[in-house]
């Protein structure tokens, strides 16, 4: 199961981004995988914080636009994975076991998130990402 970071769905939305058309190759790439693609929760928030940001590159989204691309997503058999119980515990403990601080929380529940929900890699163009052991971590533009 393949898991996408925020920044791919960013892309993917944003049609003036120079990243577009092959964000929305790895898009539909990722929903054919035959294990089955998704976001955490957590993704789908911070998308909709920054495509519908007033300053947003190219303009904000409206409310229709990003809504109906997050519905093509699942559509298209995106899962949405949410926290299961116990959830904060689990996510406390590898930060402590993985040094994780400030920011990099945010990245670790993510991706604690999407190998929770059977996720084995997770795409993301964010080289500071912070993820949990045995997600392996792919950033398809290949920089």
């Amino acid at each position: 199961m393949v898991a996408l970071d925020t920044n791919i769905l960013v892309y993917a939305h944003r049609a003036g981004d120079a990243r577009h058309r092959r964000a929305v190759s790895i898009v539909r790439h990722a929903s054919q995988h035959p294990r089955g693609w998704g976001m955490a929760l957590p993704v789908v928030a911070e998308f909709w914080r920054v495509v519908t940001h007033p300053r947003a590159p190219g303009g904000a989204a409206t409310f229709d636009q990003a809504d109906g691309f997050l519905q093509a997503l699942a559509d298209a058999g995106a899962a949405c994975w949410q926290p299961l119980p116990g959830f904060d515990r689990r996510l406390i403990a590898w930060a402590g076991r993985l040094g994780v601080t400030d920011r990099g929380i945010f990245d670790l529940q993510i991706g604690l998130m999407a190998q929770e929900a059977g996720a084995t890699r997770l795409l993301s163009h964010d080289r500071e990402f912070i993820t949990v052991p045995g997600l392996e971590l792919l950033d398809p533009f290949g920089e």
